[in-house]
């Protein structure tokens, strides 16, 4: 089949086109994005054409679209004129779920560092296909395992077909498209008892909400888990943990990761591959050789600053990027750079952004960006409002961005889910001149 995937750059979108490929498919794509991102780093390798303008299409192809692309954009309106048949992303990715025994990875946070640690262990022992939104996907019709990152935004998983289903926590994200923290616990129960099996983390309130209609595993710190971690270590390393199954000792494992949150993340990976027989020797090895995601505490050292580059776009994963700084460099100064994204986030979070920040030594905060709603819809919603609420904190944009190269000898922590490399190229760029 010919697939046409609208946002090709988009990390799912990106993904999802790379696992189409492999499946033997024939596929391109469109993207406003002139520029390199890191998610094309797949698209290169299999040889994905990328179009920014328009060009013939063939007739029989099928367009998949980001929902950052208005029904308005001139690429979704040429194909529509065309007459070609249109699916959501989200039923393009269902479909593909439907095909093999998947493992649907879900969670407000920790979905991406979670499906790389399962999939990393899976595909170097007994091989599985995988859907990681970070731009990283791999397919083989010949696995039996698919392991997908499924993400709530929108209630795109609800078009999945998991037969395991974790469910790494659960908080207030994505207000444009959820009425509140009930219908987003609600969501993820319907998801969540669409599977044979669930992995959740105990230790979080709002997962102990949900009604399993199936078997349920709980993970977690509290002795009331099915699969503790116990004796825990943090250095400057990463951190060493013992794990226990059903009160009983099961194994000690050493993660390269920083933060206590990395290690719930590797809980569940560690009762995945236990379910599938993956040996202890075998679980071990992957969980200490693993690297992390792209954009999650992807780190820098550049002359005397050393950078941090992170996915972090949500109070939670603020917080946890500048504790993660702190626990590898705990004799330096953490500087926090920050690019809000959608003002309905920034509305409902604003404290909770506040509150994160302000752990900093030093935050540094862009304008507000968002490619879907409009500021006017969100009266005094702005990054002046945010700054005036952290302590030793002031607005940044590109023009401005040398005022960071007095922070020489800190840990700068670039943060959010949107373009912020621009911001950070930048520095990079006056750093290499100085």
């Amino acid at each position: 089949m010919k697939y046409y995937c609208i946002g090709i750059k988009g990390a799912g979108m990106s993904t999802l086109a790379n696992i189409l490929s492999d499946l033997g498919n024939e596929v391109s794509g469109y993207d406003d994005t002139v520029k390199y991102k890191f998610t094309e780093e797949g698209l290169n390798k299999r040889g994905i054409k990328i179009y920014h303008e328009a060009h013939d299409i063939d007739k029989d192809t099928i367009v998949t679209y980001s929902k950052a692309f208005s029904q308005n954009h001139p690429e979704i309106k040429r194909v529509k004129e065309l007459g070609l048949t249109m699916k959501d992303y989200n039923q393009v990715v269902g479909e593909v779920t439907a095909m093999f025994e998947t493992i649907g990875i879900s969670g407000t946070h920790g979905k991406t560092t979670t499906s790389l640690l399962v999939s990393n262990i899976l595909n170097n022992t007994i091989g599985c296909n995988y859907f990681v939104g970070d731009g990283t996907g791999f397919a083989n019709k010949e696995n039996k395992l698919f392991v997908i990152e499924s993400d709530e935004f929108n209630k795109h998983f609800l078009a999945y077909h998991p037969t395991i289903a974790v469910i790494t926590n659960i908080e207030l994200d994505h207000t444009e498209c959820y009425d509140g923290l009930e219908d987003i616990i609600n969501t993820f129960e319907k998801f969540a008892n669409k599977a044979n099996l669930v992995i959740a983390c105990g230790d979080d309130s709002n997962v102990r909400k949900i009604k399993f209609k199936k078997d349920v595993i709980y993970y977690g710190f509290d002795e009331s888990n099915n699969v503790v971690a116990k004796n825990v270590k943090l250095n400057d390393m990463g951190s060493s943990f013992d794990v226990y199954i059903d009160g009983k000792f099961f194994d000690t494992y050493e993660l390269p990761l920083f933060g206590k949150h990395m290690i719930l993340n590797a809980l569940s990976a560690i009762i995945i591959a236990n379910k599938y027989n993956i040996s202890k020797e075998d679980i071990k090895k992957y969980i200490k050789e693993f690297k992390g995601a792209k954009r999650r505490f992807k780190e820098e050292i550049l002359s005397d600053y050393i950078i941090i580059d992170d996915y972090a776009h949500h109070p939670t994963e603020i917080s946890v990027t500048i504790d993660a700084a702190r626990q590898k460099y705990p004799d330096k100064d953490v500087i926090a750079i920050f690019l809000p994204n959608t003002y309905s986030r920034t509305e409902a979070l604003m404290e909770d952004f506040a509150s994160a920040l302000s752990k900093a030594d030093k935050a540094y905060i862009m304008d507000i960006y968002c490619d879907r709603e409009q500021q006017s819809d969100y009266p005094g919603v702005n990054s002046d409002t945010l700054i005036s609420k952290v302590p030793s904190s002031e607005k940044i944009s590109i023009e401005d961005v040398s005022k960071l190269l007095k922070h020489k000898n800190s840990v700068l922590c670039f943060m959010s889910c949107t373009n912020i490399y621009i911001l950070l190229d930048k520095f990079k760029e006056i750093v290499r001149k100085n």
